[in-house]
């Protein structure tokens, strides 16, 4: 059975996005606190555990305007994987490998753990991880959280996300100041959450 992880980069306040949707990653100078050294290892090594990758529609369509024509090792793993995108507007989905799935996501993904046997990961898609975090899906949340305060952008966990309790399971400092953090969903014991 596969496990379902969600990877974000951060900010210190909790913005995975600036105010316009999707400003990627390496759009933003905040996230550059990040990127290098030994992130891109980080990164890689993730990559090297997945059988597949999901996105939401706002994600998928940043990624797969990124990906296709970017060279090096990350652009390999991203444009050589399995990938699905959840969208009920998107009429295709063009970046290779990819499926487009428009409907159900919570009983695709439920059903998608049960036939694969490596990791699937989310990327950013704070709409769509809300869905899959609300049904219980997720088996491990990993934050890159950035040494930046934005003071404002798309919140990773905005409005309507429901209560979860986490154990922490690993805090790694990477050499630019991104810390990642790893969380699992906490056992319910007692019937206290």
């Amino acid at each position: 059975m596969g496990r379902l992880i969600m990877w974000n980069l951060v900010s210190l306040d909790g913005f995975f996005d600036g105010p316009e949707r999707w400003q990627a990653p390496w759009q933003l100078t905040w996230a550059e606190r990040a990127l290098g050294g030994d992130f891109f290892q980080f990164v890689g090594d993730q990559l090297h555990s997945a059988e597949m990758l999901l996105f939401g529609r706002v994600t998928y369509e940043g990624m797969a305007a990124f990906w296709p024509p970017a060279t090096g090792d990350i652009a390999e793993l991203m444009n050589g994987i399995a990938k699905t995108v959840f969208s009920r507007t998107l009429d295709r989905a063009d970046w290779s490998n990819t499926t487009l799935v428009r409907d159900d996501a919570v009983g695709y993904v439920r059903a998608l753990k049960q036939r694969v046997t490596r990791d699937i990961f989310v990327f950013g898609s704070a709409d769509f991880s809300r869905t899959l975090m609300n049904a219980g899906l997720f088996d491990e949340y990993r934050l890159g959280v950035t040494s930046v305060v934005l003071g404002n952008g798309r919140l990773l966990f905005g409005e309507g996300t429901d209560r979860a309790n986490l154990d922490l399971i690993e805090a790694r400092t990477l050499s630019r100041g991104c810390v990642v953090l790893r969380y699992q969903p906490a056992e319910v014991s007692s019937g206290v959450a």
